[in-house]
């Protein structure tokens, strides 16, 4: 870098600060705010059309094609985007902080806020907790090092010609991390269908047919109900009254109707019917510093499995015991939640905990009677493709929460394969999916080298090392000075003039 270009050194509220009209819509109109913007690509892809009987009561900024928006809240997510042209004359929110300016170019202005510096010291002045931002001060007050107009065009072509190789080889990476995510569903989708293991079932006669695993399962689901209410008369010191046995409540079979035919040896089984005990969690409110029982929530139901990194503790004596406590062969669904996609989301407990744990009153809990595979098999059903259907067609909606009643998951239909059978598919399930794991981290360790590849590249060219300077140019420095009396001339210029005060 020149030493001329060393001393232009600019603030953005000095050069990326032309008004913006905040007149708002007076018809129907085109709104674009926060959730407009794709943060991965840095383009406005979800303008809104509105009536003006719609428009919110931050839609305020008049936007002009070349403008570049700077989301002010959670600057950290670097929510920015370039206005193009189609999108001139939109509606802004009145979250955006708006650069526009007659000596930057918007492209170079777009690339200098994406920039790791800008990141970092816009994220350190948020201010708030539960809406964390800017102020338009602040990114107004950042500083760069300015360059002409010449050099920036040069600057913008070198960052395009890297950039484009470097998005392209991002999309390619992206592209297979999504067939991954497809394979693990076919994977799933041919487990419980009975595509996965035809080969061998070609080969294999189990002992024990479908239907003959779930009569057992239902010989000792009721056997546990029974021992329950013997357990409960001899508490309460009573004798068993007569008929007493007749009182089981028998477990909803399935509803078959229009589902489709299982390969031979299967049978179709309702949860109900494969769980003992199911129940809802505790209400009892938790913290990280108490000293209670554990109580896993929502994040600790990760994908197929349990994640306790993220516990918090029961602020009171939750008085269960052991029996009550999570143990192997329970599933936890998660019952409630704003975004469908995780409504019915489960794990399932394959290992003893290493202490008692509960769960929260947003999931719930399936104990199932046979914990050989059975636990296993369930959540697989529930995260296959038309498991994943079933729940979120009966999901009921209200207030912005999905919702999965207990009533409601008992009726859904398993598919229910021999023993030895489930055991084989789902090895063969964990053997690909480890599989996939391996190519997931190193697809997602490469896409970390790209984003920091990227960031090295904004990094040289706003350093001045990405382009050599053209000695032919205006010096920057000068340019600068120059802009910065044009400024202070206009400003006194419409500095308001003091009224004279008349004698008396």
């Amino acid at each position: 870098m020149s030493e001329l270009n060393q001393r232009a050194l600019a603030a953005l509220g000095e050069l990326a600060e032309e008004p913006v009209e905040q007149t708002g819509p007076t018809s129907a109109f085109v709104y674009v705010d926060i959730s407009s913007i794709d943060r991965e690509t840095k383009t406005i892809t979800e303008a809104k059309d509105l009536t003006l009987s719609q428009a919110p009561s931050r839609a305020k900024q008049r936007l002009r094609a070349g403008d570049v928006l700077v989301s002010m809240t959670r600057p950290n997510l670097n929510a920015v985007a370039l206005v193009p042209e189609q999108l001139d004359g939109a509606i802004g929110s009145t979250g955006f902080h708006v650069l526009r300016s007659r000596w930057l170019r918007p492209d170079f202005l777009l690339r200098l806020v994406q920039s790791q510096r800008f990141v970092d010291e816009m994220s350190a002045l948020v201010q708030g907790a539960l809406y964390p931002a800017v102020r338009p001060k602040d990114i107004a007050a950042f500083t760069f090092t300015f360059e002409t107009p010449a050099q920036q065009t040069r600057i913008v072509a070198k960052l395009e010609e890297l950039l484009s190789d470097l998005d392209a080889g991002v999309a390619e990476l992206k592209a297979a991390q999504k067939k991954l995510a497809h394979y693990r569903q076919s994977l799933l989708k041919a487990a419980v269908e009975g595509a996965l293991t035809a080969a061998w079932r070609a080969k294999n006669t189990p002992s024990e047919t479908g239907a003959q695993l779930l009569e057992r399962i239902l010989t000792e689901r009721r056997a546990r109900w029974e021992a329950k209410q013997r357990a409960k008369f001899a508490e309460q010191g009573k004798t068993p009254p007569k008929d007493w046995q007749k009182k089981y409540p028998e477990p909803v079979q399935p509803d078959t109707t229009d589902l489709p035919e299982l390969p031979e040896g299967w049978v179709w089984a309702s949860v109900e019917q494969l769980a003992s005990e199911s129940s809802y969690g505790t209400s009892v409110k938790c913290s990280y510093e108490s000293n209670g029982t554990p109580v896993l929530r929502i994040p600790n139901v990760s994908s197929g499995g349990l994640d306790l990194r993220d516990i918090k503790f029961s602020t009171v004596n939750l008085g269960i015991d052991r029996s009550d406590a999570l143990d192997v062969g329970d599933v936890l669904v998660i019952r409630t939640n704003g975004s469908i996609r995780l409504v019915g989301r489960a794990a399932a407990v394959v290992t003893n905990l290493p202490q008692p744990h509960f769960f929260a009153s947003y999931l719930l809990r399936l104990r199932c009677v046979e914990t050989t595979s059975v636990h296993r098999w369930i959540l697989a059903v529930l995260t296959a493709p038309a498991g994943r259907q079933w729940l979120e067609e009966r999901a009921a909606s209200s207030a912005g929460q999905h919702n999965i009643s207990l009533s409601t998951l008992h009726t859904m239909p398993i598919p229910l394969p021999p023993l030895i059978e489930q055991s084989f598919a789902l090895t063969e399930i964990q053997d690909n999916n480890e599989a996939i794991g391996k190519q997931e981290d190193a697809i997602s360790l490469s896409l970390k080298q790209s984003a920091a590849q990227r960031q090295n590249i904004l990094r040289a060219a706003f350093a001045g090392e990405l382009v050599p300077q053209d000695p032919s140019d205006e010096p920057a420095s000068v340019l600068l000075e120059r802009i910065r009396a044009e400024r202070a001339a206009q400003a006194v210029l419409k500095k308001p003039r003091g009224r004279k005060v008349k004698s008396a």
